[in-house]
């Protein structure tokens, strides 16, 4: 329990060295038919019947992939619910009892060391599209699908920046559980046939810069090191990343595998060892609850499907100011999805939740200040961009000729705005009109 004398803002500024809370689970869990990559789903169970932990109980269709989905308990299928998703959109969930007794699907069994040892690339990718795993640092993007790429891999970044605010919840898995990292990174080099896999970490955070040269100490020649990046944001976005690792510059349109490059989310990481070695999908993660809209903010192991509202009545002491309006985030504050209420589910890209106090802010005219153009990383002119969308009727040309498909929806041009424009609005907006034909 954490000591009364600590503030909330000392708690908030500490949580990234407090230990994480495992949280129990819950009564009920619900699993999410359809996400932000998938809009259809089969379910292959009726209610009332029995399911076990890691059984495939439907199937998602995305676009060019389908993904397997699996129950995170064992326990009896009770129907739907509505609920909002990671996505920020109001989905249907499958609702299981869960029985307690966590049995996994008794045709689940784990490989031996031996049978890890002689996976290659193909049989990797089967395993990881089997057990549907995807970008665990929120991009949710299928992890088979980046796998499969033809492109020699000559250099491996694992990604363990985390550059948004408030989220601490990778820095915890990486200080609480650096083995089943090493052993993820090891499997890629072994399919990747390569042997240069640089851990990049915010130059800042000197804890898990120490950490992880002496775990590595454990490895010797097997091409594992540590590599400190800057400590801006978003020094955590793939281009930004792969240009401080590396020194490439990977530009609009290509992939980083064109250029010998592989990069992964460290939890990402630790899933795939756990999908290679134990055949299990991501079945729990790690979370930041936090914001000065909670009175205990904390790290949690959260088993996925868990509900948010709980969690926070339950672990986190309750709202402060109950009666005051909250602003509900999904994600980092930056890029996440705004929330209109606590009816939300941990699914498997849930990297945090934060609740904050809602402050009214007066969006006043663009000045002209420059600061969005000054501060965008993909180098746009977020004011063009936004006027264009202001003008009717809307010049798509002119649209798409400011390149909006660039963005990388950081957030920092309506962050730097004087007004308190929302400019990245526009840019989203504009990148919907650059997508037509």
């Amino acid at each position: 329990m954490i000591s009364k004398a600590v503030t909330i803002a000392d708690t908030r500024g500490l949580l990234r060295y407090l230990p994480t809370v495992k949280a129990p689970v819950p009564e009920y869990l619900f699993i999410a038919t359809d996400n932000a990559r998938c809009g259809k789903a089969d379910v292959s169970i009726s209610e009332g019947d029995h399911v076990y932990q890691g059984q495939v109980i439907g199937v998602r269709h995305g676009a060019f992939f389908d993904q397997p989905i699996h129950a995170t308990c064992s326990g009896t299928f009770e129907g739907y619910e509505k609920h909002y998703h990671r996505s920020g959109k109001q989905v249907s969930f499958i609702k299981i009892h869960n029985d307690g007794k966590d049995e996994w699907d008794p045709s689940i069994k784990p490989r031996t060391d031996e049978e890890v040892a002689k996976l290659t690339r193909k049989d990797l990718c089967d395993i990881l599209q089997q057990w549907s795993s995807v970008g665990l640092g929120g991009s949710s993007f299928p992890t088979a699908v980046k796998l499969k790429g033809e492109n020699k891999i000559n250099t491996i970044l694992i990604n363990g920046i985390e550059c948004e605010p408030y989220i601490t919840a990778d820095h915890r898995l990486m200080m609480e559980d650096p083995e089943d990292i090493i052993r993820g990174i090891l499997l890629l080099e072994q399919v990747y046939e390569c042997k240069d896999a640089r851990i990049c970490i915010k130059s800042k955070h000197k804890d898990l810069i120490l950490l992880y040269e002496e775990v590595l100490r454990r490895y010797p020649d097997m091409g594992i090191s540590v590599c400190p990046v800057g400590n801006f944001y978003p020094q955590g976005w793939e281009i930004a990343m792969i240009k401080s690792a590396t020194g490439i510059e990977v530009p609009t349109g290509h992939l980083p595998g064109e250029y010998g490059i592989a990069n992964f989310n460290v939890t990402t990481v630790a899933g795939i060892y756990q999908a290679a070695k134990y055949n299990h999908p991501v079945n729990e993660r790690l979370i930041t609850v936090t914001g000065d809209g909670i009175k205990y903010p904390t790290n949690f192991k959260v088993r996925v499907g868990t509900p948010i509202k709980p969690l926070i009545e339950r672990y986190c002491g309750g709202y402060v100011d109950p009666d005051k309006p909250k602003v509900f985030i999904l994600g980092g504050p930056m890029m996440g999805a705004s929330l209109p209420s606590d009816d939300c589910i941990v699914t498997k890209t849930v990297t945090s939740v934060i609740v904050l106090n809602a402050e009214e802010q007066k969006e006043e005219p663009c000045i002209r200040c420059g600061s969005c153009v000054l501060s965008c990383p993909a180098h746009l002119q977020p004011k063009l961009i936004m006027d264009a969308m202001k003008s009717m009727p809307v010049d798509k040309e002119l649209i798409k000729s400011l390149h909006p498909l660039s963005c990388v929806e950081c957030g920092l041009c309506t962050y730097v705005c004087t007004s308190k424009i929302r400019v990245t609005d526009y840019v989203r907006r504009a990148k919907i009109v650059a997508k037509l034909p």
